[in-house]
């Protein structure tokens, strides 16, 4: 969470995991990332299909678009979210339902905002070898080479067709993220850095140091719904306490599973 948070609507929230729908970005005609992060949400008492989450962990949370939405973005929806709580793991279903008579196309993003000791001792492991654009260079394609990403400046990517697991591994904290997402086919990993964090007047001038944003999206192919169809999502992070440093964790097994 950003130590200048602004906590007044409709400013959305610096920190936690901010929704970007319908629209990533300025990819768009909208505002940055869409107006989903901007609204009040409501508790969400008919989740159906999803059985009713009869447990004090879970919370069912709606957004319905309203006419100041449809003003700006003339499409009828609904967006839902689960968000459960369990022992070391926090999951989230995202759903989008097309409440319109004519179809309409999104893109979506969960922007995790990490807790991290050191940036600059913080690996992001599963995305070598893929595509990306470079939105610190006119949105270019590049493959990375890079046999884990590590940050020593600004960073702003968007990997294209990412696989299911990355691991985010912390030394200084002895503590690994494991992200895994289904339905979200890109990951966006941004840092601001120093210049980028003093122009932002919702972010502290240092919080970039314990801070990572790697984000479950869908931005390269957006999504395209029908009349009263359904999109479905699903994140969960977790977390492994251990050391990849001292050879204790094999970031092989923590993305590919410890069987």
């Amino acid at each position: 969470m950003s130590s200048k948070s602004n906590w007044k609507p409709p400013k959305a929230i610096r920190g936690g995991i901010p929704i970007c729908f319908p629209q990533f970005g300025n990819l768009g005609s909208l505002e940055q990332h869409g107006f989903a992060k901007n609204r009040m949400w409501s508790l969400d008492n008919d989740p159906s299909p999803l059985p009713p989450a009869n447990n004090q962990s879970s919370v069912d949370l709606v957004l319905k678009s309203t006419e100041d939405d449809l003003k700006v973005w003339p499409r009828s929806f609904e967006l839902r979210l689960r968000v459960t709580l369990s022992p070391g793991k926090l999951t989230l279903i995202p759903r989008v339902r097309n409440t319109d008579n004519k179809s309409f196309s999104f893109m979506f993003a969960l922007c995790n905002y990490l807790s991290v000791s050191d940036i600059s001792e913080v690996r992001v492991e599963g995305l070598e070898t893929l595509d990306y654009f470079d939105n610190l260079v006119n949105r270019e394609r590049f493959t990375e080479q890079a046999d884990a990403i590590t940050f020593d400046g600004e960073f702003e990517r968007v990997y294209l067709s990412t696989p299911t697991k990355i691991a985010i591994i912390d030394h200084e904290k002895k503590r690994t993220f494991e992200l895994w997402k289904d339905g979200m086919p890109d990951a966006v990993v941004w840092n601001p850095w120093d210049k980028k964090a003093k122009a932002l007047p919702d972010l502290g001038d240092e919080d970039y140091q314990s801070m990572l944003c790697v984000d479950s999206a869908v931005i390269e192919t957006p999504i395209i719904l029908k009349p009263f169809e359904e999109w479905k999502g699903r994140q969960e992070i977790s977390t492994v306490s251990s050391s990849y440093c001292s050879g204790q964790l094999d970031p092989r097994k923590v993305l590919y599973g410890f069987r």
